[in-house]
């Protein structure tokens, strides 16, 4: 079967259960990374993932890595970390910065997935009040943090970075439980990594998946610009 492409602005997704087994979750290609399109993808339980030089090309995976707010789980050291004083958490106050920051390349890869287009389309989002994201710093240099999408009341996780130890799970703890004081349900992670595992993040099937984004994305969630709040 070949993979559907989307040749128009107004070509439609194909229905998530008809993602590719291997590799796993890819449903389409082509398109752009308009806002609209990006929020009917999110809206859908799919997600831009590609690299430079290719078309876009959109996934669904099967299962999905997700973690509940609720269940959270930060170890002694990481919690002897999170009460250290020097470091300092935002929400929203560097988004371009941040972008930048996760679209480094990493260990020996060249190159990135978060592309210019990439970059440009997440800004948009931002823009309009739909993407977020969460700095960590130390004596004023940026050290870590991460970016997503917010939509009713779930966070699309897209990328975090890390240039100190720990720094990226600060970041996620903080969002973790400003989300989960805002009502917000679900984090999509996108894919398993033993890094969300240690967390508390959980595989579950797409079409739970489905069903946790028909039943959350009507609910009203938290108004941007996003602000540290004191529980």
């Amino acid at each position: 079967m070949p993979l559907p492409w989307l040749d128009s602005p107004q070509s439609s997704f194909p229905d998530i259960g008809l993602a590719l087994a291997d590799p796993n979750g890819l449903l389409a290609a082509g398109g752009d990374l308009n806002p609209q399109r990006l929020l009917e993808a999110y809206s859908s339980g799919i997600f831009p993932w590609f690299e430079e030089g290719q078309p876009v090309l959109w996934w669904s995976p099967d299962p999905r890595m997700v973690l509940f707010p609720g269940d959270l789980r930060v170890s002694k050291s990481l919690q002897k970390t999170l009460n250290k004083p020097y470091y300092t958490v935002t929400l929203d106050k560097a988004f371009a910065e941040v972008i930048a920051c996760c679209a480094q390349p990493r260990g020996d890869s060249a190159g990135t997935w978060i592309t210019a287009q990439m970059k440009t389309a997440y800004t948009q989002l931002f823009e309009a009040g739909h993407a977020h994201s969460v700095e960590v710093w130390r004596n004023g240099v940026l050290i870590g943090g991460l970016y997503g999408v917010a939509l009713g009341q779930l966070f699309f996780g897209e990328s975090m970075f890390s240039f100190e130890s720990n720094a990226s799970k600060i970041a996620l703890v903080n969002l973790v439980k400003h989300l989960h004081q805002w009502n917000y349900k679900l984090i999509d992670c996108q894919v398993s990594s033993e890094h969300l595992e240690s967390l508390g993040a959980i595989e579950i099937s797409r079409e739970e998946f489905r069903q946790q984004l028909h039943e959350l994305l009507p609910r009203p969630g938290k108004s941007a610009p996003w602000k540290i709040e004191t529980f």
